[in-house]
Parts: C-alpha cells; structure tokens; sequence
C-alpha cells in the first residue's frame, strides 16, 4: 500500500507517515525512535489544535470512538497506537515543555500546551483590554465561558491559572479572593513586561 495522506471525518489532514504501520510501533534504534516520536508530538499538537483539545490520556489509545480515534489509530491499514508507546510521547512532551501532567503527580494524562501558557497569558490580556475589562474584576468561569465564544471559550482552569500567574509577574493581572471563589483583576500593560 502506497503512503498516502488521509482527511479525518473531523477535517484534519493525516501526514503520509500516519499510513506506516512502522509509525504505531515504537522503534528500537535511538534515531528512529526520535524522529518517530517527534512527528508524534508534532501530530499531536496539530490535531489538539485543530479540534481544541486540551487533554490526552494513555487510555485514549484503548478506548474507540473517543476524540483521540481517528490520530490514536489507523483503520485502514489495522494499526493503532500502544499504550506503553503513548506513555513515552507524553513523557517526552513534558520533557519538551509542550505538555504538564494534569493532574499532577501521575504520569497518565498530560495537559497539552498546543498554544504556551504565555501565548495564552498575551491572548488573554489582549480579550480583557479589547472587552473594556481592564480594572474589573472578573471570575475564572466568565473569562472561559463568555456569553459570546473566545478564543479563550473552554480553557482549562489548569491553564488559565498559569496563564494568569504570567500576567501576574509582570503586574498585569492580581487573583483576588471572592464570594463565588477564585477573580481576577487586570491591569493595563505598562510596556516593561
């Protein structure tokens, strides 16, 4: 069978490797298995991007019909990615810094950093400044679930708190204690960040 690259059902385009069932398996010499496991990473960035999802687990490779599918697995040619292999690529995506396990203190679920936390930190006092929300204080749930879709929409609270840290070191954001929980205040960017 030729390589050949696929359109997914969700839009996404499966580079030509994702049609090697040498692709799905771990590789035994150290530069195989490098470059293996970058195009990995680098294909599961891309798809957490084009779907926006935040999480992978190691379970996502067992488990058929969840949002990791049609990545985790390739129908047409009977392969599908190993648990033990899924393993190693969130550990290495930790390592590079494109991941965090999530929750932390595990090694089975990783939050994926499609975007950095301080891309996130610049997207989210880009919104705050361009919404007129400087000097308000506004809680976690209508910064990731606005009335209108953002591209802050769906966050992961994980995310948004390192994201607002940023901000926080360079005196552009303050978590502030309040009824409903956790707010947050943003301030105007003094151009020394």
């Amino acid at each position: 069978m030729a390589l050949s690259t696929h359109t997914t059902t969700t839009g996404f385009l499966l580079p030509s490797i994702h049609s090697q069932a040498a692709f799905f398996t771990q590789q035994v010499h150290p530069g195989s298995l490098l470059t293996q496991t970058d195009a990995w990473i680098t294909l599961i960035l891309k798809y957490a991007r084009h779907r926006r999802l935040f999480t992978i687990r190691v379970e996502d490779c067992e488990a058929p019909g969840n949002e990791w599918h049609e990545v985790l697995r390739n129908e047409r040619i009977n392969r599908k990615l190993l648990p033990s292999y899924l393993s190693y690529i969130l550990n290495r995506m930790v390592s590079d810094k494109v991941a965090a396990y999530e929750p932390p203190k595990q090694d089975r679920s990783v939050l994926i950093y499609w975007r950095l936390p301080e891309e996130w930190a610049e997207i989210l006092h880009e919104w705050v400044t361009s919404t007129g929300n400087l000097n308000t204080i506004m809680t976690f749930y209508e910064i990731t679930d606005p009335p209108i879709e953002t591209q802050l929409s769906g966050l992961p609270l994980p995310l948004l708190r390192q994201a607002i840290v940023i901000l926080s070191k360079t005196n552009r954001a303050q978590i502030i204690a309040i009824a409903e929980g956790e707010g947050v205040r943003f301030f105007q960017s003094t151009g020394k960040t």
